[in-house]
């Protein structure tokens, strides 16, 4: 199956938080999203608004120097990791693996700079991000693999494909 795509244009940063929120709100335990984005293109912001949306009360801060941060106290937990400082053999010593396999508790796994990953899940959600000074960012989400993201992809941003 080829995956499914669709870019949307968000304005500003509160219309980024938004579309997270959505994704808090309606992706099952088990999803996992992989983003990639220059510095500045809403990656934190996206993932700040997906734990509002799980109902998390902390604040999700980005985890650049502790590489992950676990939130647990939502709808489901949040694995946030953020691989900016790493390369790919450095990722691989983090066994990132071992929160999309099973062995912790399921819940909604949010991975920034995912191009560092030396390997990728078989179904997951990949999100790109570019930001405009003029126009605002740009995100394209495609679903890779089989999976139930594709029928929650298309409930929180529409059917149609682009």
């Amino acid at each position: 199956m080829a995956p499914s795509s669709k870019t949307l244009f968000l304005p500003d940063p509160e219309a980024t938080r938004q579309l997270g929120i959505k994704l808090g709100q309606c992706l099952p335990a088990g999803s996992v999203l992989l983003l990639e984005g220059d510095l500045g293109s809403g990656k934190t912001t996206l993932v700040q608004g997906i734990g509002q949306g799980l109902g998390i009360k902390e604040a999700v801060d980005s985890p650049t120097f502790t590489l992950i941060n676990e939130y647990l106290n939502g709808r489901l937990p949040l694995y946030h990791l953020d691989l900016y400082r790493l390369n790919p053999a450095e990722t691989a010593d983090l066994y990132p693996e071992i929160y999309w396999e099973g062995e912790v508790e399921s819940g909604i796994v949010a991975i920034e700079w995912a191009e560092r990953l030396p390997y990728r899940p078989q179904t997951y959600l990949h999100i790109h991000l570019t930001y405009d000074p003029d126009s605002g960012r740009r995100i394209t989400l495609t679903v890779v693999g089989q999976s139930v993201e594709q029928s929650i992809l298309e409930a929180v941003i529409g059917g149609d494909r682009s």
